[in-house]
């Protein structure tokens, strides 16, 4: 599959590249998604929740009636989780949600999101990305020039370039990744892949080292 490089004035460079059929050509495998986009969520949890039982409540254990003769349940404890203010049945504890998943699997999951982004049609290839001083305004103007204005953009370049990155840290729906940082999650929860040439490279050669 061919594909124009833009520049980053947002015009066609006349040069067109090939996205690799290793990378974006496979079969989509929707369950092995699903997988690592539930495995990556549930390892950001901090799993910190905590409610008092009735173990824990400091309250009287007083009876607090007669046992017979009121009409009513027996009663032994205002700690009892029948009243206001008592323990909580089976309440939260902290856990540790993470479970582990292969790395094939998790492997498998990004390039099933990789060749889904180019069956959409999202997959844009533009001229690499270079800042001689981080100015978040400079980085919105290129990223005006490419229509990618207020919409989710994943950009992936070969390195972090600092520069980039403090540009593009404080503009909304941006997010930048290098090819051995890239996750399912955010492959899908983008409107555009915005692939730098040299990114692109970097990409190809990271999947074609680890088949």
């Amino acid at each position: 599959m061919e594909i124009s490089v833009v520049g980053l004035n947002g015009k066609d460079t006349g040069r067109k590249v090939t996205l690799p059929a290793a990378v974006f050509g496979g079969e989509i495998n929707h369950h092995a998604m699903y997988l690592d986009v539930k495995q990556y969520l549930a390892n950001q949890r901090q799993g910190t929740h905590k409610s008092k039982e009735r173990a824990e409540i400091a309250r009287t254990t007083k009876k607090l009636k007669k046992q017979k003769g009121t009409g009513g349940a027996r009663a032994g404890s205002m700690k009892s989780p029948v009243f206001i203010g008592g323990g909580r049945v089976f309440g939260p504890r902290p856990r540790d949600y993470s479970f582990k998943l292969n790395k094939k699997v998790k492997q498998l999951a990004r390039l099933s999101a990789l060749a889904s982004l180019a069956k959409d049609n999202k997959v844009r290839v533009v001229e690499n990305i270079t800042m001689p001083a981080p100015k978040t305004k400079d980085l919105a103007a290129i990223l005006g020039n490419l229509s990618l204005t207020g919409r989710k953009a994943l950009i992936v370049t070969h390195a972090a370039d600092p520069n980039v990155v403090l540009s593009a840290r404080n503009i909304q729906r941006i997010t930048l990744a290098t090819p051995s940082a890239l996750n399912t999650h955010d492959l899908l929860n983008t409107d555009t892949l915005l692939l730098s040439e040299t990114g692109l490279v970097a990409l190809e050669a990271l999947y074609s080292r680890v088949a």
